[in-house]
């Protein structure tokens, strides 16, 4: 019985993602850029012919931030918050939360303010996470497109086109600005920013953040996953998996 229910709450699942996604696709052919969803407070917008679409649908279509996190979140660092589709539906779930989203190419934080003016509870800041505090990253366009930016020092491939330049924020700081004892959750895809994310200079945050939700990019900077799990082995974390999205819950916060 058990079994016949869960069948069926999948098959349902996957009948309403189907809907959603030929629902926009009829949409965006019939030009419109802004939806609205009956899960999600105000309507989200979206540019044509862009990556946009995609982010929507892995994060409202199949859900891949829908995870069980034990935890009600306070206060989440959303990092790669491209143009705040995560931030919008972290807004939504936990509507307590106070949601820092960090994006450093300005098209898509231009989208990032758009999508959450109305949230009061989202932070939209124009930079970008890493290890290393008070310096500048150049930003990154290596042709995949909107979601595809990224965020690097001055030895970068040639091949790439330097779009533009940020400063950088890093954890500690974020610690210290919002008086946190323990981050919640931080939301990490910063397009293989992750290998100098956790290169050093994590020994304070990590062990307090409860909760990271990332995703790896060995395909665009070598090495990332490497450099991630040599510092997450170091603590007492457990690990889940869904879609493209890793999930670490640290096991010594209660």
């Amino acid at each position: 019985m058990n079994n016949d229910k869960k069948m069926i709450e999948k098959v349902t699942k996957r009948l309403q993602q189907a809907w959603l996604y030929f629902w926009l696709q009829i949409l965006i052919k019939a030009g419109f850029t802004k939806i609205k969803l009956r899960s999600i407070s105000f309507p989200v917008f979206f540019r044509k012919d862009t990556s946009d679409v995609r982010a929507f649908h892995q994060i409202f279509t199949f859900r891949e931030y829908d995870m069980n996190l034990n935890i009600s979140p306070s206060f989440i660092v959303d990092a790669g918050a491209n143009i705040g589709l995560a931030a919008v539906y972290f807004s939504n779930r936990f509507k307590d939360a106070t949601i820092l989203s960090i994006e450093p190419e300005q098209s898509n934080f231009e989208m990032l303010q758009k999508n959450t003016l109305s949230y009061k509870n989202i932070i939209p800041v124009k930079k970008a996470l890493s290890n290393v505090i008070g310096t500048n990253l150049n930003v990154l366009d290596r042709g995949f497109g909107n979601w595809g930016f990224s965020t690097e020092n001055e030895n970068y491939n040639p091949n790439c086109k330097i779009v533009d330049t940020v400063q950088t924020l890093t954890i500690d700081e974020i610690f210290t600005e919002y008086n946190l004892e323990y981050l919640d959750l931080l939301k990490i895809d910063i397009e293989g920013g992750e290998k100098q994310l956790f290169g050093s200079n994590y020994e304070k945050w990590l062990p307090n953040t409860k909760c990271i939700i990332i995703e790896l990019h060995d395909g665009m900077t070598k090495g990332s996953s490497t450099s991630f799990f040599k510092a997450i082995s170091k603590y007492d974390f457990s690990y889940f998996n869904r879609g493209e999205n890793l999930l670490f819950i640290n096991n010594t916060i209660k």
